[in-house]
């Protein structure tokens, strides 16, 4: 996996990069400090997964990863921070990353990178508690709206829950390529891009009127 690092602290990029690269299956392609870099070198290097700070000088981690979905849709972005603040979740969450997880917990950054090519959305545990309430809104939702049957409804959820398509297949009787085609057809009935936008919406129109 070739990975791209961006930090504004150097001491804390380097260190992340010792952290990664003990692991024999990734290589750290390069390491910036601000947004401007971060759009740069996923330009230059087309990295597997762009780890980012949030919080940098010139230009934030979320307005650089806003530009590079626009142009990538397919990027896999996972956010290192210090801060657990909500409104970066939630803006995190909106803007398509991959997954938030917190620097104090270095143990688990290299089985989100894992987690993350795997094609899962990964966040800590104290954000993932936080997630369902900072989602929700006081709107009904209609299902019939979206023409969503009963098993997509199910689908929906077991993705909002973070669970990966296996063990959706495993939960729901079906196998992996029903759980993909089910995704997908839901993702185009939302018009929605990923995974993770469908967890966003889980939790901002449907798990509140639950």
């Amino acid at each position: 996996m070739k990975i791209v690092i961006v930090d504004d602290d150097q001491l804390v990029a380097i260190s992340l990069k010792t952290i990664l690269e003990a692991d024999p299956d990734i290589e750290v392609a390069a390491t910036g400090q601000d947004g401007g870099d971060a759009i740069l070198l996923y330009e230059e290097k087309k990295p597997d997964v762009l780890l980012m700070d949030i919080r940098m000088k010139e230009m934030s981690g979320l307005e650089a990863a806003e530009r590079i979905l626009a142009r990538d849709q397919e990027a896999k972005i996972l956010f290192l921070t210090t801060f657990s603040d909500d409104e970066y979740i939630v803006k995190a969450l909106n803007v398509g990353a991959k997954g938030y997880i917190l620097k104090q917990d270095f143990e688990g950054i290299v089985p989100a990178i894992h987690a993350v090519m795997g094609g899962q959305s990964v966040f800590g545990g104290e954000i993932v508690n936080k997630i369902p309430v900072l989602m929700q809104t006081k709107e009904t939702f209609d299902y019939s709206r979206y023409d969503i049957n009963e098993k997509e409804q199910e689908i929906i959820a077991q993705v909002a829950m973070g669970r990966s398509n296996k063990e959706i297949a495993e939960e729901l009787y079906l196998s992996e390529g029903t759980v993909r085609n089910y995704i997908s057809l839901v993702l185009d009935k939302l018009s929605l891009r990923d995974r993770t936008q469908l967890a966003v919406f889980y939790y901002q129109n449907i798990r509140s009127t639950d």
